[in-house]
């Protein structure tokens, strides 16, 4: 017989997966500042790096409020 979980317990594990998403999010987008800070001579490679930190971030916005509204 299978197990179910809690609503609150499901909500508390989707907390933990997609608070790796945020660090993960802030983590590119840190190396892609301190390569444009590095006095890199190619700007536009550490303004992609942020970029695709920012999507990160987004796509963890987007799953959590998705999530909240669901659970309401």
């Amino acid at each position: 017989m299978k197990k179910h979980l809690s609503k609150e317990e499901e909500f508390q594990i989707m907390k933990l997966v997609l608070d790796k998403f945020l660090w993960l999010g802030v983590g590119i987008m840190a190396y892609g500042f301190y390569k444009i800070i590095a006095l890199s001579s190619d700007l536009s490679y550490g303004f992609s790096i942020m970029l695709a930190g920012a999507v990160i971030l987004v796509i963890f916005m987007v799953l959590l409020i998705k999530e909240y509204n669901f659970m309401k």
